[in-house]
């Protein structure tokens, strides 16, 4: 069953933002938007060591951004759009979208 509706609490809401307030991070969520990836397959992208990928992708899977599974010896990562919808409505009711404002 989905939750199109889900609503955000302003605590859920500040672990995400500090889940993607960092660089690797955003980068990580932009690479995932395009399908499920294997742990290996990000860490190509990055510059970084496994144990610094991992300790970014737990941020990301415990604010419910990211889903991970295990596959054999293998972890992958997909987005969990549910979330970023419900953030994305956040977002919209701060700035208040329904009003058909645009600001300049």
């Amino acid at each position: 069953m989905g939750c199109a509706n889900m609503k955000l609490g302003y605590a859920e809401s500040s672990l995400i933002f500090r889940a993607l307030s960092d660089e690797t991070r955003l980068r990580t969520l932009n690479m995932l938007s395009s399908g499920e990836l294997c742990a290996c397959e990000i860490l190509e992208s990055f510059r970084i060591t496994q144990p610094t990928l991992s300790y970014h992708m737990n941020i990301l899977c415990d604010a419910g951004l990211v889903s991970a599974r295990r596959d054999g010896a293998w972890v992958r990562y997909s987005l969990n759009r549910e979330k970023l919808q419900a953030l994305k409505g956040f977002i919209d009711d701060a700035v208040g979208a329904d009003s058909g404002e645009e600001h300049q």
